[in-house]
């Protein structure tokens, strides 16, 4: 899977995954949809971002907890 829209720098913010070479981390993102904001409220708080960086930010988050294995309490 290809994603256009993430950027890695290790020169802008540690080296973490961010969009289009802002310096908006994919983690903010995907924390800010978890918590419930919605598309809307999040492009409020990011006005640079675009429709499609908040979508490839997901799509990358889930192609990330694919690609390994995550310690997960054990159903009672």
């Amino acid at each position: 899977m290809r994603f256009g829209r993430i950027t890695v720098n290790p020169d802008q913010m540690n080296g973490v995954p961010c969009l289009r070479g802002l310096r908006i981390p994919v983690a903010t993102i995907v924390s800010m949809i978890a918590d419930g904001m919605m598309e809307t409220e999040i492009s409020e708080a990011y006005p640079d971002l675009e429709p499609a960086d908040i979508r490839e930010a997901l799509r990358y988050a889930a192609e990330a907890v694919r690609e390994r294995e995550l310690p997960l309490l054990k159903a009672a």
